[in-house]
C-alpha cells in the first residue's frame, strides 16, 4: 500500500513538470478559435460541445484576448457557434439548453467587451452575420419565449431572463444597443406577464422580469414606436395588473436575509415605523431599487388602469404562514444577480400592527418613500427620492387616484419613517389615527420640507414637493373635499421654509433661483386664503390660517423686504423677485389689517400679550372690513410631461440601472452541481 502511495507521489511529482492538461471543453473552444471549421474532422463536434460543462471564464477571456483583426478571421466560427447555440435551445435535453444559454451569455458579453468602440451593426455581424441576423434572432427570441412560458425548469427560466438582461445591458446606453431592435420586433411582453401571473414564477423570477420590462420600455422611447410601451399602456385586465403590482410589493419586502431589524428593507418587511437607520445600514445600496421604482413609475405613468390596483388590498402580506420546508439562507441564483425575493413572511416576524392586514401597494410605496427620501446626499438616493416624487406627482394628477386618496370611508394607519431630530420628540407609534391616504401623502411632504433645509439644498425635490401639495389642494378645491388634516403643520413647515430661504439668501442664490420656490410657497398660502372656505374642514380652520399668518408676520414682512430690494435693482433676479412681491399682496393685506386691530384690542383691555383665543376673537370680528384682491390661476397647474422636462434624468437613470444590472450578472457563479441535481432524473 505504501509503495503504491509512493509510486503515486512519484507520478505526481514527475507530472508537475509537464504542462497541465486542458479540460476537453477548453480544447473544443480552442478549435472554435481557429480559422478551420471545427466540425470538419468531427461531425459530432457541436453535439458534443453542448454536453460539456461551460467554462465561461475561459470563453470570455479568449474573446477579450483577440484583437479586432484576429476576431474577424474567426467570424465564421463565432457565427456558427452562435447559430448552434440557438439550435440547441430547441433540444429536449435540459443540460444542452443550459449550456447553450450560458455560451450565448459569454459570446454576447465577450464580443461586446471587445468591440466597445465599434458600432452596434458590427456586433451583430460578428455574432450572427448580417445575412442571417433576422432569422437567427427571430429563432432565438422564439426559443426564449417558449422556455419562459413552459411548465419546465425554474433554472432554465432564470437563465433565459439572465440572458435577456445580458442582451439588454451590454451597452451603458441601451438606446445604442442595436441588437434590441430584434427584441422589439419579436416581443416577449406576454412571456414577462405570464411569469408575473404565476405565484411560483413571480417569487423566483419577478424581480428580473420587472427590471427587464422597465429597461425594454426605455429603449428609444422618444424616437420610435416601442411595442413594450404600447402593450404596457393598454393592459386593462385587472388580474394581470394585480400580478404586476404584487411584483413591486413583494420585492420591497425582501432583503438579503438582513440580520439587523433596522435594515433598509427589513423595516419594510416587518412594517415597523419610526426606524432609526444605523450608520452600518446607511450604505445599503439603493441602485437596484431604482430599477424597481422605474418599473413602478412606467406602470403608473403609462397605464391609467394601473392606478386602480394601487389601492387593491394585499391581505396575504400579513396572513402568509411559514412554509413547512425550510427556506435556504442562500437562495439558488444561477447567474448571481440579487437573490429573488420571497413572498413569505414568517409569522414570527409579523408585528401586531393593525394596518398589516389592510395594506396595499400605495401604503408600501409611501413607507418606502419616507425611508428613501430621508437621505439625499448620496447620488443614488437622490435619484430614488426624485423618482418617488415623480411617481407621487403622477398620482396627484390622476382623478381616480385622488378620489381614492380622499375617500373618507377608506382609512388607513400609515407609519411613515420620521428622521430623528434633536428639536422634536419621537412620535408615538401606537396612537396613529386611521385617516384617508392623502393625509399620509401630505405628512410625507411636510416631513421632507422640515428635514432637508441644509447647505446642499435639494431645490428640485422641494419644488416637486410643493407641486404635489398644490395639486392635491386643487383637487380638494375642485371637488369641495373638506379634509380633516392638521393643516397647521403644513403652514408651519412652509413658513419655516421661507425663513430658511431668506436666512441663506446669498449661499442659495449662487446655485438656485429661490424666488421660484418662494413664489410657489406664497401661492399655496394664497390658495388657502382665496379658496380655503371651500376645502378647509371647519370655519375655525380658516381662522387658524389667519392666526398663523399674523403670528408669523415677521417672516412675511422680511420676505417682502427682500424681494422688494431685489426687484428694484437691475439684475438677473429682478423679474422672479417682482412676481413674489405681487403674490404677497393679500398676505400683507391680512397682516396690515389685523395687526392694528389686535394692538388696539390689547391696549383697550390692558393685556400685554394676547392668547390664541383672544387673537382669534379679533380675527373673527374683523373679517367684514378686510379687502382682498382676487388672484387668477391659483387653482391651475402645468401637467407632468416626461419627454419635455425629464428626458435627461431618465436617460441617466436608465444608464445607471443598466450598468448596475450588468455588474451584478456574474455568470461564473452558476452552480452546475445544483443544475445537475435538478435534472438528475433525466436519462
Amino acid at each position: 500500500m505504501a509503495q503504491t502511495e509512493k509510486k503515486g507521489g512519484l507520478l505526481r511529482k514527475s507530472s508537475a513538470s509537464k504542462k497541465p492538461l486542458k479540460e476537453k471543453v477548453v480544447l473544443m473552444y480552442d478549435e472554435v478559435f481557429t480559422t478551420e471549421d471545427p466540425s470538419k474532422n468531427n461531425p459530432r463536434f457541436w453535439e458534443e460541445l453542448f454536453l460539456m460543462k461551460v467554462n465561461l471564464e475561459y470563453l470570455e477571456g479568449k474573446l477579450e484576448a483577440l484583437d479586432g483583426e484576429e476576431l474577424m478571421k474567426i467570424k465564421d466560427n463565432i457565427n456558427c457557434l452562435f447559430q448552434h447555440c440557438i439550435q440547441a435551445l430547441g433540444e429536449e435535453h435540459p443540460i444542452r439548453v443550459v449550456n447553450a444559454l450560458q455560451t450565448l451569455c459569454a459570446l454576447i458579453r465577450g464580443v461586446h467587451q471587445k468591440n466597445k468602440s465599434t458600432s452596434g451593426f458590427d456586433i451583430i455581424n460578428m455574432l450572427v452575420g448580417f445575412d442571417k441576423a433576422e432569422l437567427c434572432m427571430k429563432n432565438l427570441m422564439e426559443s426564449l419565449d417558449t422556455l419562459l412560458c413552459a411548465e419546465g425548469s425554474e433554472s432554465l427560466k432564470s437563465l433565459c431572463l439572465k440572458l435577456l438582461l445580458c442582451l439588454v445591458t451590454v451597452t451603458d446606453n441601451i438606446s445604442q444597443n442595436t441588437i434590441l431592435e430584434y427584441v422589439m420586433i419579436n416581443s416577449i411582453f406576454e412571456a414577462i406577464l405570464q411569469i408575473l401571473s404565476s405565484p411560483l414564477s413571480r417569487r423566483e423570477h419577478g424581480y428580473d422580469a420587472v427590471v427587464l420590462l422597465a429597461l425594454l420600455v426605455n429603449y428609444r422611447k422618444y424616437e420610435s414606436v416601442n411595442p413594450y410601451i404600447v402593450k404596457l399602456s393598454i393592459v386593462d385586465d385587472e388580474a394581470t395588473l394585480n400580478f404586476l403590482s404584487y411584483s413591486f410589493l413583494f420585492r420591497q419586502y425582501k432583503d438579503k436575509e438582513e440580520e439587523h431589524q433596522s435594515g433598509f428593507f427589513s423595516a419594510l418587511t416587518n412594517m415597523v415605523g419610526s426606524m432609526f437607520i444605523a450608520d452600518a445600514d446607511e450604505k445599503i445600496s439603493v441602485q437596484t431599487n431604482e430599477a424597481i421604482l422605474l418599473a413602478l413609475y412606467e406602470a403608473v405613468h403609462l397605464n391609467r388602469n394601473f392606478i386602480t390596483v394601487l389601492a387593491q388590498s394585499h391581505p396575504e402580506m400579513g396572513l402568509m404562514t411559514t412554509p413547512t420546508s425550510p427556506i435556504p439562507t442562500t437562495p439558488v441564483t444561477p447567474l448571481g444577480t440579487t437573490p429573488p425575493s420571497s413572498d413569505v413572511i414568517s409569522s414570527a416576524e409579523l408585528p401586531l400592527d393593525a394596518d398589516v392586514q389592510t395594506s396595499n401597494l400605495l401604503i408600501t410605496f409611501l413607507k418606502y418613500s419616507s425611508i428613501v427620501m430621508q437621505d439625499t446626499k448620496d447620488e443614488h438616493r437622490l435619484h430614488s427620492g426624485k423618482l418617488c416624487l415623480i411617481i407621487l406627482t403622477c398620482i396627484a394628477e390622476d382623478q381616480y387616484a385622488n378620489a381614492f386618496l380622499h375617500d373618507d370611508n377608506m382609512n388607513f394607519r400609515v407609519n411613515l419613517h420620521r428622521m430623528p431630530m434633536r428639536h422634536r420628540k419621537k412620535a408615538a407609534d401606537k396612537n396613529l389615527p386611521c385617516r384617508p391616504l392623502v393625509c399620509a401623502v401630505l405628512d410625507l411632504m411636510v416631513e421632507f420640507i422640515v428635514t432637508h433645509m441644509m447647505k446642499e439644498f435639494p431645490m428640485d425635490l422641494y419644488v416637486r414637493c410643493i407641486q404635489i401639495v398644490h395639486k392635491l389642494l386643487c383637487y380638494q378645491k375642485k371637488c369641495r373635499v373638506r379634509l380633516h388634516y392638521t393643516w397647521r403643520e403644513l403652514w408651519s413647515a412652509l413658513i419655516n421654509l421661507l425663513k430658511f430661504l431668506m436666512s441663506n439668501e446669498t449661499v442659495l442664490l449662487a446655485k438656485h433661483n429661490i424666488f421660484t420656490l418662494a413664489l410657489m410657497v406664497v401661492n399655496l398660502f394664497n390658495m388657502f386664503i382665496t379658496y380655503g372656505d371651500t376645502f378647509l374642514p371647519t370655519p375655525s380652520s380658516y381662522d387658524e390660517l389667519y392666526y398663523e399668518i399674523i403670528r408669523m408676520h415677521q417672516n412675511f414682512d422680511n420676505l417682502y423686504s427682500m424681494v422688494l430690494r431685489i426687484s428694484t435693482n437691475a439684475g438677473q433676479w429682478k423679474e422672479p423677485a417682482s412676481k413674489v412681491t405681487h403674490a404677497l399682496v393679500n398676505i400683507r393685506a391680512i397682516i396690515n389689517h389685523f395687526n392694528p386691530k389686535i394692538e388696539s384690542y390689547a391696549a383697550v383691555n390692558h393685556i400685554s400679550q394676547l392668547s390664541e383665543d383672544q387673537v382669534l376673537e379679533v380675527v373673527r370680528s374683523n373679517y367684514d372690513t378686510l379687502t382682498l384682491k382676487l388672484q387668477d390661476g391659483l387653482d391651475q397647474y402645468e401637467r407632468y410631461s416626461e419627454q419635455h422636462k425629464e428626458a435627461a434624468f431618465f436617460k441617466e437613470l436608465v444608464r445607471s440601472i443598466s450598468i448596475n444590472v450588468r455588474k451584478n450578472l456574474a455568470f461564473n457563479t452558476l452552480s452546475q452541481e445544483l443544475l445537475l441535481k435538478e435534472f438528475s432524473t433525466i436519462s
